[in-house]
């Protein structure tokens, strides 16, 4: 079983909007401290074997200036890598989904031997967003999708004496375990969405809304 309560509790959600070369844009960023060094972190977020294991399999030519490919889903270019140095690592990839291109930068920081923390953030523009689908859904659309991938890397990391297979990963999403994991994640979007200032009626709504797509209910329902 995984510990719902333990993994949404030890990451942390931020939003903010702000101009990015120019353009409006929202910027989502999630984080959780693993108990694994930097270079095997570095390992499993990088080598196409491992983030199999635990996000989805990924072809392509990894590595700087090269393009890369989630199979099902997103794809980009990979437009910065640095290795691990120092006690730090990242990367800064495109991610390429439904005719949007947004980006994504990756932050390792080592916090000792055997913990680092990992740092997603998210960079999407405000007119790149389909209309009312912000309206809608708020940051959770995307965020409990990077939600769930933390929970994979925490698993894959040892972090709960757990596993679930990115195959199993679409059931366990609609059991009860893993509804009661999207309705926690979609909260704490909500909760980060208001403290950027938004309405918290309108982040509630927004964070049901979210709770229905991600568990396959019809709103309401």
């Amino acid at each position: 079983m995984v510990d719902v309560r333990s993994q949404v509790d030890a990451v942390t959600r931020t939003l903010r909007t702000e101009a990015v070369d120019d353009a409006e844009s929202r910027i989502q960023t999630i984080a959780q401290d693993y108990p694994a060094g930097i270079d095997d972190v570095w390992a499993a977020t990088t080598k196409p074997d491992r983030i199999a294991r635990w996000f989805l399999p990924v072809s392509g030519d990894i590595r700087l200036g090269g393009r890369y490919q989630l199979t099902g889903n997103a794809s980009g270019e990979v437009l910065e890598c640095t290795p691990p140095a120092d006690g730090a690592a990242g990367y800064r990839v495109t991610w390429e989904f439904a005719g949007n291109v947004s980006w994504v930068t990756v932050r390792l920081t080592s916090l000792g031997p055997e913990r680092t923390r990992f740092e997603l953030e998210h960079v999407a523009r405000v007119a790149d967003v389909p209309a009312g689908m912000w309206e809608t859904y708020g940051p959770g659309a995307t965020g409990v999708g990077w939600d769930q991938a933390m929970l994979g890397l925490a698993l894959h990391l040892g972090v709960q004496d757990s596993r679930i297979s990115p195959e199993e990963g679409e059931a366990w999403t609609l059991s009860d375990e893993g509804q009661a994991f999207t309705r926690a994640a979609a909260d704490r979007w909500a909760e980060a969405h208001v403290a950027a200032g938004a309405d918290p009626d309108d982040a509630a709504r927004a964070a049901d809304a979210t709770f229905a797509f991600y568990s396959g209910q019809t709103l309401g329902a």
